[in-house]
Order: C-alpha cells, then sequence, then structure tokens
C-alpha cells in the first residue's frame, strides 16, 4: 500500500517579494518533506522592480516584469492565497485575510515591501498613485499613456527612483508622439544619497531627457487640476506619481511585532521579536546593520532566510547570518536603453551600461521563467501490461478531469443508464425534494478554494433541478497529518463550506472525514422544489440555448499542472469555479430543460438534453464564451485527462481549439438551459445580476444531432 510522509509543519510566505520568490524557488529545487507551504499575495504576480522604469519608457512589455507567483508556488508544492494580509496574531500564530478564515503557521516570513503612499498630503490619495505597490501603479501608469494629446506629468520625490520614472514617463510620452511636460518635484535637494559625480551625471541625464527638476519645492496639496507649493503657486499636471519615500504598511502596527518607524526589526538572522516570525526586504528593519531600502538587500537575504526557515521548521535555531554588503553597485535607468553606474565614486554612462543592466535583470527573471519540469516516477522494472498506456504522458487532472468517462459510465449502468437528471427526484410528505453527491480530487493545495469550489459545483445539481438548496453533508479525505494541521485544514474546510450553503440559503447537516492519500471534497445534496423539476426531458425545437459561465476551466488547470498557465488565468478561472450559480438558477426557473455543465464538457452535457428530450440543436461556436487563456492554451496542445472519451461523444466535430474546448471537462461550471423564445430577455436579466452569460445555440427538430456552426 502506498505510504505518504506526514504533514507536519505550516509555513506561511506573506507577501510575494523578491526574498519570497527565490525561497520559493529554492523551495522547488530541495524541499523539506513534512512541511505545508503557503503563500499569500494580493495578485497572482508580482512585478520586479528592477525593470519597472523599463517598462514604464517602453522597453519591456509588462509581462516582462512580472514574476508568474501561481506558477512558481506550483513548482514549489506550495498552496498560494490570493488575497491581501490584513493582520499577523503572533500570539494565536494566525495570519488574517479578509474573506476567508484565517490561516495558522508555525513558521511565517513577511516580505510585502513598502508603500509611497503619502496620507498627510492632502489630496494625494484622490488625485496622485504612489510609485509602490509597483503593480498598481503599472496599471496606472498603461491607463494614463493610452491617452491621447499633450500631457503632463509630476513625478515627487528627487531621489533616484522618482529620477528614473521621470525620465522613462518623458521618454515614453515622447516616443508616443504626444507634446509631454514631466517634472521632477523635490523639497530640498535632490539626489542626497548619491556622490556628487554620480548627482551632476543624473542631473545632466534629466534635462537630456526634457524633464524640468524643481528643488526645494515643498507640496502642500494635490488636485484633480495638479499641485500646490507652499509659495501659493501651481503646478499643473494630468499625472501625479510619489516616489518620495519608503512608508511601512500601517497594519503591521497591530501585529504584536517589535517596530521600528513602522517596520518590522530583524536580527541578524533575520528574525522577528517573535521567534517563530521572519522578515525580510523593504518591511524589515535590520537592527545590526541599518541600510537604506533597495532591492539588492532583498535578494541577498533569499539565501540566508530559505536555510534558516528550514532550520526552524526542523525544531533547530536559525544559524546563518545576514551581513550586508556597506556599498553596492547602482545601475540606474536614464529612460533611453542607456544607464548611469556608480560605485566607489565612480560614475560611469552609455548604452553599454544599459546592456549591462538589461543582462542583469533578464538573468534574474529567467530564474522564474524556465522552472525545471519534474519528471514523473520512474514505473517499477517489473508491471503489469498496460500500466503505461494509460499513466499516459502526464498527470491526472484534479477536479472532474479525473471523472469517470461518460462511455464507461453509461455502460456500467446499462438498463438502468441512459442520460439521467442532475439530481434523483423524491417524494417527501407531499414534497418534492431533490438529492445529488459529487465529490472531487483536488486540483490545488489550498483546502479552502477546494472546499468552495467543491460546494458550488455539487450545489449545480440542485440548481439545475430548479430546486431551492436545503441540507448538505460533507465528505472530507485529508492527506496524512499531524492533529493539529487536520484541525488547521478541517477547519478552513467547514468556514468555506459553510459561507457557501449559507449563500444558497442551505445549512451544513453533517458529514464524515477520514486521511488517506490527497484531498478529496464532496457533498450529498438535498434541495426543496417549489415548482415542477427541470429535468433533461422538456427542451423544444426552437428553443434557445442559455450558457451561464464560459468553457475552459479544465484545460487551464491541466496547464497550471504543467507549469504552462498563466498564474492571472488561473486566478480567473478558479474565481469562475467558486462562482455560486443560485442567482442564475432563479433567473432560468422557467426553462424547459436545464442541466449544468460538468465533467463531460459542454457537447456531453447537451448530448444528454438531445437525448432525453428526442431533439437535436445547433451551437454557434462563435458566441461560445471562453475563460481567458483557454483557448491559447486549446491551441497549444493541452487538454485535460478526460478529453479523449468526451469527444467521442461528437467525433465529426470541426478541428479547432474552440471546437476542443466543447469537449473539456468543466468543474463548477455553469448552467445550460433551453429557455423558449430568442433567448434575449434572460440573457438580459442574466447579465443585469452580473452572470457572465451567453446565448450559443438553438434546439432543432434534427433528433440527436448537434451541428456546430
Amino acid at each position: 500500500m502506498h505510504q505518504t510522509l506526514p504533514l507536519t509543519r505550516d509555513l506561511v510566505l506573506i507577501g510575494g517579494g523578491h526574498s519570497h520568490a527565490l525561497v520559493l524557488h529554492k523551495w522547488g529545487m530541495d524541499p523539506l518533506p513534512g512541511v505545508r507551504l503557503t503563500l499569500i499575495n494580493p495578485g497572482p504576480t508580482a512585478p520586479y522592480s528592477g525593470m519597472l522604469p523599463g517598462h514604464v519608457a517602453g522597453h519591456y512589455p509588462r509581462a516582462a516584469l512580472d514574476i508568474d507567483l501561481v506558477r512558481l508556488a506550483r513548482f514549489a508544492g506550495a498552496r498560494v492565497v490570493l488575497g491581501a494580509a490584513r493582520h499577523i496574531d503572533s500570539a494565536a500564530r494566525l495570519v488574517h485575510v479578509p474573506g476567508r478564515a484565517p490561516l495558522a503557521y508555525d513558521v511565517a516570513s513577511v516580505d510585502i515591501g513598502i508603500t509611497s503612499a503619502m496620507p498627510d498630503l492632502p489630496g494625494f490619495a484622490e488625485h496622485a498613485v504612489p510609485a509602490k505597490p509597483l503593480g498598481d501603479f503599472a496599471d496606472a501608469w498603461a491607463a494614463f499613456r493610452a491617452r491621447s494629446g499633450p500631457a503632463r506629468v509630476a513625478v515627487l520625490g528627487g531621489g533616484v527612483a522618482g529620477a528614473e520614472l521621470a525620465m522613462a514617463m518623458a521618454h515614453a510620452l515622447t516616443g508616443d508622439g504626444r507634446a509631454a511636460e514631466v517634472v521632477l518635484v523635490e523639497r530640498a535637494r535632490a539626489f542626497s544619497a548619491l556622490r556628487p559625480a554620480a548627482g551632476d551625471r543624473l542631473r545632466r541625464a534629466l534635462a537630456a531627457c526634457g524633464v524640468t527638476l524643481r528643488e526645494g519645492a515643498e507640496v502642500t496639496s494635490v488636485s484633480e487640476e495638479g499641485l500646490t507649493l507652499t509659495d501659493g503657486s501651481t503646478l499643473a499636471a494630468d499625472f501625479v506619481t510619489g516616489a518620495a519615500g519608503a512608508f511601512p504598511h500601517g497594519w503591521l502596527a497591530m501585529s504584536g511585532l517589535v517596530l521600528h518607524e513602522g517596520f518590522i526589526e530583524v536580527d541578524a538572522h533575520l528574525r522577528t521579536s517573535d521567534p517563530a516570525v521572519f522578515a525580510v526586504g523593504d518591511c524589515a528593519h535590520m537592527t545590526h546593520a541599518p541600510r537604506p531600502k533597495a532591492g539588492v538587500y532583498a535578494v541577498r537575504q533569499a539565501p540566508v532566510l530559505f536555510y534558516n526557515l528550514r532550520a526552524c521548521l526542523s525544531g533547530s535555531a536559525p544559524k546563518r547570518r545576514y551581513q550586508p554588503q556597506g556599498d553596492y553597485l547602482k545601475l540606474i535607468s536614464l529612460g533611453r536603453k542607456s544607464a548611469l553606474a556608480d560605485r566607489f565614486g565612480i560614475a560611469l554612462g552609455g548604452p553599454l551600461l544599459w546592456r549591462w543592466k538589461d543582462r542583469i535583470d533578464q538573468g534574474f527573471m529567467q530564474k522564474f521563467r524556465d522552472l525545471p519540469a519534474m519528471p514523473a516516477p520512474a514505473l517499477p522494472k517489473a508491471h503489469a501490461a498496460g500500466m503505461a498506456e494509460e499513466l499516459g504522458p502526464k498527470p491526472l487532472c484534479g477536479g472532474c478531469g479525473s471523472k469517470l468517462g461518460r462511455g464507461a459510465l453509461m455502460r456500467a449502468l446499462g438498463e438502468v443508464g441512459g442520460p439521467g437528471d442532475d439530481a434523483a427526484v423524491l417524494q417527501t410528505g407531499g414534497v418534492q425534494q431533490v438529492i445529488s453527491t459529487d465529490h472531487l480530487r483536488a486540483m490545488v493545495a489550498d483546502p479552502a478554494v477546494m472546499a468552495r469550489i467543491a460546494a458550488v459545483h455539487a450545489l449545480g445539481d440542485v440548481w439545475a433541478m430548479g430546486a431551492r438548496p436545503q441540507a448538505a453533508l460533507l465528505s472530507v479525505i485529508l492527506p496524512r497529518q499531524s492533529e493539529a494541521m487536520a484541525e488547521r485544514a478541517m477547519t478552513e474546510i467547514l468556514a468555506e463550506t459553510r459561507a457557501v450553503l449559507a449563500e444558497a440559503g442551505a445549512r451544513l447537516a453533517g458529514g464524515h472525514s477520514i486521511q488517506g492519500a490527497e484531498l478529496t471534497i464532496g457533498l450529498t445534496v438535498t434541495g426543496i422544489c417549489d415548482a415542477p423539476p427541470i429535468t433533461l426531458e422538456g427542451a423544444r425545437p426552437g428553443d434557445a440555448l442559455v450558457l451561464t459561465k464560459p468553457l475552459g476551466s479544465g484545460v487551464v488547470m491541466a496547464a497550471e499542472m504543467a507549469l504552462q498557465a498563466a498564474g492571472a488565468d488561473v486566478a480567473a478561472a478558479l474565481e469562475a469555479m467558486c462562482r455560486p450559480q443560485g442567482a442564475a438558477a432563479a433567473i432560468l426557473g422557467r426553462a424547459h430543460a436545464m442541466t449544468d455543465v460538468t465533467g463531460f464538457g459542454l457537447a456531453g452535457h447537451l448530448a444528454n438534453i438531445c437525448a432525453a428530450s428526442g431533439v437535436g440543436a445547433r451551437l454557434d461556436l462563435s458566441a461560445v464564451p471562453f475563460l481567458p487563456g483557454a483557448v491559447a492554451l486549446a491551441a497549444a496542445g493541452i487538454r485535460s485527462s478526460l478529453f479523449a472519451e468526451n469527444r467521442l461523444v461528437l467525433p465529426e466535430a470541426p478541428d479547432s481549439p474552440q471546437a476542443d474546448l466543447l469537449f473539456d471537462p468543466q468543474t463548477g461550471g455553469g448552467l445550460l438551459a433551453a429557455v423558449g423564445g430568442d433567448g434575449r430577455a434572460e440573457l438580459a436579466a442574466l447579465k443585469a445580476a452580473g452572470v457572465d452569460a451567453a446565448v450559443i445555440g438553438q434546439i432543432t427538430d434534427r433528433v440527436l444531432q448537434i451541428e456546430i456552426a
């Protein structure tokens, strides 16, 4: 019998900064058995600060500076929690993320960076964009650059970061053919942290880019028109950004950790006042060797952090010390493809230094682009015939991608088979009740996300029957782990399950849990029919076919397993799978026939309606909605485990990525309804309710024939 090593410790990384990204990379190469690794970050990517000026100037596309944390976490065997941490309860060892149960930790590390927001400057929050967080700034800059006409830009803060942004903006705007006025505003003397030679070169570079430097100019307020200065004068600006300093995130003040001016104090081992918590990057203050905020320190902290985290998780004291260098090479972007180097009092500039800087930056990012594929375990030398063919070239998918194929299921059911409705109908004391059961093999490592997906997925059968969710029983298989970690996992699973059920008007009535090889979550659900249940049998020729969610979750998650999906696309797929269908079901309550699109794909579930109703269907492939990235991944040959079996239902289907996605197994998929008329009224109501729906075809009188136009 297969024996899995038990999980015994939780390591939580808060923030996807440069140090944590490097720790994840190292962890993927050398994981510590028994540790469940979690990364918490507001979004699926983290921008690399070294390439931001080049992106702003137009030298790099946005994707070039984003570290894909979802992909990196898959490589590291970590779960990703997409949300912003808002509190660390160091006494209870809990991290609070809004919208979900708190995450427990045995050891944690904080790498959340800083903000350039200026909360004390009137009007800044409403009319300006801080340069950090970098991702929000890059989005705001892209929107401003997309405008036309003259551009007036003001950058607050006469340090290196402000100068780089000002020159990059001026270069981009003039390159776009726009008349641009870019002003760098500093309340004291600019570039005071640089040596005189470098400062002089930087001033000349600003002038060459057409940037006006205003020194000794203190801003008193920001408005829609621009800046007001202490002398009463104004400076017109359409885009204002702040790069005037490094400010800590305010929520750290309530963490219970010892802070220095809002930043987390750490010792030479990068450990905070709480021995179970580490901190790195710009959010940390090194008490043993104070330094200005700079990304170079975060990069060099990563090996020390990796070693000391493993030591703590293994029950040992951290032993490696981090000693920052006294001086480091500063490579400053100059707007054009030119850079300034400053070290040891020597300042040099020119295109060659830009190429050097670009090579360093690209080398750093290449660590996260070319993640080595881990080979599958080799088959035993002696094994049963057919094993290699059954395993196939890739791992078994999770969710509905691991479902038993439609053909095998129908043959096993035999005479009691047929398509079958989504739920069984029971008569209970004169009340019509529906009951169904479903369970999912985990496709992501987060038990809370899997619980939400499983609950939405199981309720789909009740909603598809036009019933009102009533109650559910929960069935959970947890991977082998310590009692404390099992309690944590069950707490998260129960919280998410109850939340989904409560939103649907149902309650959790009980359940069962065991430990096994891998995480599996299932629910048995019941519902009450206030009207005759909607079955597969009522579709009529002329009915419009309405679909309430885009297709492609199977392909996206299959690609995610293979490290081939973009993190943003994975996040969009997970959001779609977690989206309840109660509102959509209520709007479609008068449908003639309805089902939910799950493991057999859209084509398979439409075939079930056609078989039960004795009709055919015509699909308009151009009207079918797809999840972001799904079509491109299908075109690249990515397929879910169940695809080949699903395609047998319609072998004459055209050969195209869009047509292939009709056979993609969906988890937590949308409702497919046959409604009278052209479906416009239902579609308008669905859109008004925020449902991503589409009319994708029509029921025909050509029995059991599905046409794809």
